[in-house]
């Protein structure tokens, strides 16, 4: 008989089997050796059964199995057999002779092999197994159980039984009736097993439908579901547990320990699922990031794309009121249009910024967007559409200028040519008239002199005409969209005027001839007048006076007094309209003068800000929001700006010695701050991702930011590369091996050139303070590898170098199952099935580019 000693210190009711070796101990027993030895013939009979299953458990991987498990073993063949299947090692070559000393040798090298495991025997001798001790033969399998199935469990701090018993109280603990507190009464009613099973395969059992009154069929449900589906054998029965005061412990917890590693390796595959999943919803959350910001990104381009034409468009308008509608198209740009656009450019830089910071916290490289969709191609596109629309509006503006000439010009045109045009009227049949034919010489004479007077106002009204002309030539050159019309009138007035001079002519000639004959008849009729002289001479006078008063006083005084009353109206109402203007004009610059300081002094606030955050980063975080909510209180002033401006632009007002501040100097100075302080916050945001996932404490950030700070000498939130260049020289990096300005060495270029591309990996030409952190605490970073998560598919595979798209779906959620699969490219190695996998290469490119 072999016999080992107890270890020191263990009770008389430790048990036989108890021992303690590499650091894990054996679960107490209830009954000390020699009770065992007096053991229940119903736990025997429970032990007999479940140690036999749990051979054959183990045996058939090796093609065979006991039937007697006193007399199986006796040989030691089976039973160094089933060690090296257990065990997965190798034991000495056994005895091939059928004596009893060849089966003690070999029932020896058994028991050798146990102790070597840590495992102290006591009292269990290779006699009796070749004897065919049932009870000996009992506790060494027993001895084996415990140490190969029970001894490694291990729940938190606890192992073997206790960490056995804990693992079933955690995963039964949700469920009605149950209440596992030990290794017998616990389990009798079955309804723990179905627990066990329903826990971790609820397609399994419906659990719902289970009666605590029912234990046979709940333990036969349990035995049939655990060896049909988790191949675990049947090792108990149902009746024998259920007709047992107290069921064997060693028996049930032989089988229970068969549940615990059929779902250790579903807990394994669990844990190596959530591995995956937290992988891919990281990739899942950036692709989505890279995908919003593909789709932002070309939402705003098109925008801008389809708005440049329209400034570009500087066709005019033929009216004043077409024009007044492009600006006030334009004005809806400005005010309505635009902000929003203001708004996602802003949000994109962002998410860009955001994203990359996310990425490198993850060990992922950098996010290169689409061809023509990096943040500088967005904002080189922006830049072009401000000095577009900057053009468009300097074109309306003059535009609408050149018409308010042309509708002055126009109107001038029009009461001029009226003017003149009622002074001809009659003029032409007035010339036409023979009345001399009937007239005396005196009354040619008069005619005469009228007709003098006529020629003089005939020759002061030759200045109107060649007004008028330039008038309508002026209309022309500015492209007036009336010019025919104003031609056609033009025309008219001068062909008249023409008409005019000669028929003015024509009466001079005819009034002069017949001023001849009448002198020569009147020189005839001399000595007639002479007698007839006092008469003749008052008859003249009057007439010639009535003449005279007719032509020159009535007519002209009439008109006069007409046109100063209508002149003195139209001053006064210029007058007015000028006072309205520049009430206005003072009443906008009251406002701009204000608003514009106050903007500046809050965009140098803002930059003085992310120069120098100081406190905790909740802290700024709050004094960031507070100066983001003061600052979108305040628009209202540039609201009430806008109205003013719309005033005056409706009034056609253009200048304003009153202030320097336009509203396009307002408007860019309200979206960079907008945007200033937009970028601030999220800088802070970014940096509390990278606090968390990095461990930094508030010192070492201040420290990261004096540092920071010290080479920023632009003091713009950016480092350019001369200044990183110094920043890095300073910490100790070997960059240049020879003093300016002697040539750097080209290691050391190579070396910065390296380091730029993890920090300024869009090649932007500056490190901003968040890559700068990033850079700082590279290596700091606990995160998934690419080697990590290649293991944790490994096991969900089964450890196949390959997967199916079956077990994706079984051990992931679906949609990470669907996302694994529509990406894994086919698997190309030997002895795989159709549809096989490759997550290796999947594994790898979870952390290589990224590539939408």
């Amino acid at each position: 008989m072999m016999m080992v000693m107890q270890p020191e210190g263990l009770g008389a009711r430790e048990g036989p089997f108890a021992g303690s070796g590499g650091g894990g101990e054996y679960m107490e027993q209830e009954e000390d050796w020699d009770r065992d030895l007096l053991l229940d013939p119903a736990w025997e009979k429970q032990q007999r059964k479940t140690f036999t299953a749990w051979c054959n458990s183990h045996l058939r991987k090796a093609g065979t199995q006991i039937e007697n498990i006193e007399d199986d073993f006796r040989n030691g063949l089976k039973l160094m057999l089933l060690l090296e299947v257990i065990s997965g090692e190798r034991l000495p070559r056994p005895d091939k002779g059928k004596m009893r000393f060849h089966k003690i040798a070999n029932v020896n090298k058994a028991l050798d092999f146990i102790a070597s495991k840590g495992v102290k025997l006591v009292s269990i001798g290779a006699e009796e197994i070749v004897d065919g001790n049932l009870k000996m033969t009992l506790g060494m399998i027993w001895t084996i159980i415990l140490r190969f199935a029970i001894q490694d469990i291990s729940v938190e701090e606890t192992s073997a039984k206790e960490g056995l018993l804990l693992w079933c109280q955690r995963k039964t603990a949700p469920y009605r009736n149950v209440n596992v507190q030990n290794f017998h009464t616990s389990w009798k009613d079955g309804l723990a097993l179905c627990a066990l099973i329903h826990r971790h395969r609820p397609d399994l059992i419906d659990y719902a439908k289970l009666r605590k009154d029912d234990p046979i069929g709940n333990l036969n449900t349990a035995f049939e579901v655990a060896e049909k589906y988790l191949d675990i054998p049947k090792m108990l029965d149902a009746e024998d547990i259920v007709n047992t005061p107290k069921p064997d412990e060693k028996a049930i917890m032989t089988y229970v320990s068969c549940f615990y590693h059929a779902f250790a390796g579903a807990e394994q595959a669990e844990t190596a699922a959530n591995r995956i999943c937290k992988v891919l919803a990281v990739n899942q959350e950036n692709e989505k990031l890279m995908e919003e910001y593909e789709k932002l990104a070309s939402e705003l381009l098109e925008w801008i794309r389809r708005t440049i034409p329209w400034l570009e468009n500087r066709v005019g308008e033929p009216s004043m009121s077409a024009m007044q509608r492009k600006l006030e198209d334009f004005r809806d740009y400005r005010r309505l249009h635009k902000p929003p656009r203001v708004q996602e450019k802003c949000q994109l830089e962002i998410n860009f910024n955001t994203l990359q910071t996310k990425l490198r916290l993850s060990h992922r490289p950098a996010f290169m967007p689409s061809e023509g969709k990096l943040v500088s191609d967005i904002a080189n596109a922006w830049r072009g559409l401000e000095q577009v629309e900057k053009g468009y509006e300097d074109w309306l503006l003059s535009e609408i200028r050149r018409l308010q000439r042309l509708q002055h010009l126009a109107e001038k045109f029009r009461q001029k040519a009226s003017l003149h045009e009622a002074w001809t009227r009659g003029k032409e049949e007035m010339l036409s008239q023979r009345d001399y034919d009937s007239a005396s010489l005196q009354e040619v004479r008069a005619l005469l002199r009228r007709h003098e007077a006529f020629e003089s106002d005939l020759a002061a009204h030759q200045d109107r005409v060649e007004h008028i002309a330039a008038l309508a030539q002026e209309l022309n050159e500015l492209d007036y969209h009336e010019a025919a019309s104003v031609n056609s009138r033009c025309q008219a007035i001068c062909d008249q005027w023409d008409n005019l001079g000669t028929l003015t002519q024509k009466r001079r000639d005819a009034l002069e001839r017949m001023e001849k004959l009448l002198e020569t008849i009147d020189q005839l009729q001399l000595e007639f007048a002479r007698r007839a002289a006092p008469f003749n001479n008052w008859l003249d006078g009057a007439v010639e006076d009535l003449q005279d008063v007719w032509l020159v006083h009535s007519v002209e005084e009439t008109q006069v007094r007409k046109l100063v009353p209508s002149r003195d109206q139209t001053l006064q109402e210029e007058l007015a309209r000028q006072q309205v203007n520049e009430r206005l004009r003072r009443q906008f610059a009251a406002q701009a003068n204000a608003i514009g300081p106050w903007i500046q002094a809050k965009v140098e606030e803002v930059g003085r800000l992310a120069a120098g955050l100081a406190g905790s980063l909740e802290e700024q975080m709050a004094g960031l929001r507070q100066q983001e909510q003061n600052i979108i209180n305040y628009k209202t002033n540039i609201d009430r700006l806008e109205g003013d401006h719309q005033l005056l632009q409706e009034s056609l007002v253009f200048d304003n010695k009153h202030t320097v501040y336009s509203m396009e100097h307002i408007r860019v100075g309200w979206e960079q701050l907008l945007t200033s302080i937009a970028r601030t916050i999220n800088e802070v945001e970014n940096q509390v991702l990278t606090r968390d996932a990095k461990g930094l404490s508030q010192e070492q950030l201040n420290e990261f930011r004096a540092s920071f700070n010290h080479f920023d000498r632009k003091r713009n939130g950016m480092m350019e590369p001369d200044d990183f260049r110094a920043c890095l020289i300073s910490m100790g990096y070997d960059l240049v091996s020879a003093p300016q300005p002697l040539p750097r060495s080209p290691k050391g270029e190579v070396e910065f050139a390296r380091i730029m591309t993890m920090v300024d990996p869009n090649a932007a030409g500056v490190v901003t303070f968040q890559a700068f952190i990033d850079f700082m605490t590279r290596e700091t970073a606990e995160t998934d590898t690419a080697e990590q998560v290649v293991a944790s598919f490994k096991i969900l595979a089964g450890d196949k170098n390959y997967i199916t798209p079956e077990e994706l779906r079984r051990e992931l959620p679906a949609e990470q199952a669907e996302y694994c699969i529509r990406r894994m490219v086919p698997y190309k190695g030997s002895g795989a099935p159709a549809g096989a996998l490759d997550y290796v290469a999947f594994s790898s490119a979870l952390y290589g580019e990224s590539d939408l």
